[in-house]
């Protein structure tokens, strides 16, 4: 069963958006919209389609693979659904209204700044000032890499390395509206790296058959299911519930209560209090969720009974062959321990 929804009566309005690509792809042909540069190199990590790719997990593993090497690593964001467009560093322990779920969890599981603004080059200027920064305080001057989280699309910001997410549904999907897919299938040539999911060997071989020449990534998504003996009531608000539901009843649980929530959604007393008044009618012992949800839950997960605790699966991302691909990812950004020349700040 697709885990994202179709709209075939959306059909009709394929071709205008269609025509919105392409007005677009022209802007940007004619610098009619500029491309801003920043001082370090970006590498961005994006999809296809709309959400549920696994990106935050991949940002988060791709920047403790690399600073675990000893290089300097942020990461910026846009902050989806975060009150004001101002750049700003995250605050661990802060809000997801302030800052947008996504950052705020990168924040808290990654151990490196990360910086939303409504224009992600503003997120990048104002990390390059934090780095030089700290940097005037220490011995030498690390390399920087910038993650451009959820970058693929974001084109006036310019991207050193593009990695893209894609999945056997992507590849059978149709575009907006009608379908998930921000952009056709050609668009995969703009990408420097494509990252699979390790289980779907044949994509790889369609990919290469389609006219594919570049590097694929491997990823495994493992989900952390907690022990639980009992019945539980699952609930989420991320693109793609049904994926979390079946990853949990994989990890061996038991589901008595299936709840999805828009994509981002924003939990309410009246909500929370709907799904333990649901949980309990279900016979659950307890409530699970995302990561990304209980960001956005914030302090209403203080208001669970002992007897109905609220508890998490979290999802890791894991690099087929990872040094292997770290390594040829940081020869194509041609780093080094001296900091690059200053770039033109637009093509």
């Amino acid at each position: 069963m697709s885990k994202h929804p179709s709209r075939p009566l959306l059909s009709p309005l394929v071709p205008a958006y269609k025509l919105a690509l392409w007005l677009r792809e022209r802007r940007l042909g004619s610098r009619a919209e500029q491309i801003r540069r920043l001082r370090w190199p970006v590498v961005s990590i994006g999809n296809l389609s709309t959400g549920g790719a696994g990106k935050t997990p991949l940002a988060i593993a791709l920047a403790n693979a690399l600073t675990q090497r000893d290089f300097r690593v942020d990461v910026l964001s846009r902050g989806y659904g975060r009150k004001g467009l101002a750049a700003t560093l995250v605050k661990a322990d802060g809000s997801w209204e302030e800052f947008g779920d996504e950052p705020l969890l990168i924040a808290r599981k990654a151990c490196v700044p990360v910086y939303v603004a409504g224009q992600r080059y503003d997120a990048g200027v104002l990390a390059e000032a934090d780095a030089a920064a700290i940097a005037v305080l220490s011995v030498g001057q690390k390399p920087l890499v910038h993650l451009l989280d959820d970058g693929f699309q974001h084109r006036q910001l310019h991207h050193d390395v593009d990695i893209l997410l894609l999945d056997r549904e992507d590849w059978t999907d149709r575009l907006l509206p009608a379908g998930n897919l921000r952009e056709p299938l050609k668009v995969i040539h703009r990408a420097s790296i494509v990252a699979i999911p390790a289980g779907d060997p044949q994509l790889d071989a369609d990919l290469r058959a389609w006219g594919w020449q570049g590097p694929v990534w491997r990823l495994h998504r493992r989900m952390q299911v907690p022990d639980m003996d009992g019945p539980v009531a699952a609930f989420c608000g991320v693109a793609r519930p049904q994926q979390f539901f079946e990853g949990l009843e994989a990890g061996g649980l038991q589901l008595a209560l299936r709840k999805a929530f828009p994509d981002h959604h924003g939990y309410s007393v009246k909500d929370f209090e709907g799904l333990m008044k649901a949980a309990r009618a279900a016979g659950a012992e307890a409530l699970i969720t995302t990561a990304k949800d209980l960001v956005r839950l914030g302090g209403l997960s203080s208001r669970v009974e002992d007897s109905l605790p609220v508890m998490t699966a979290g999802l890791e991302v894991e690099i087929d062959d990872e040094n292997q691909a770290i390594e040829a990812l940081l020869a194509r950004l041609k780093l080094s321990s001296s900091p690059p020349a200053m770039r033109e700040k637009a093509l």
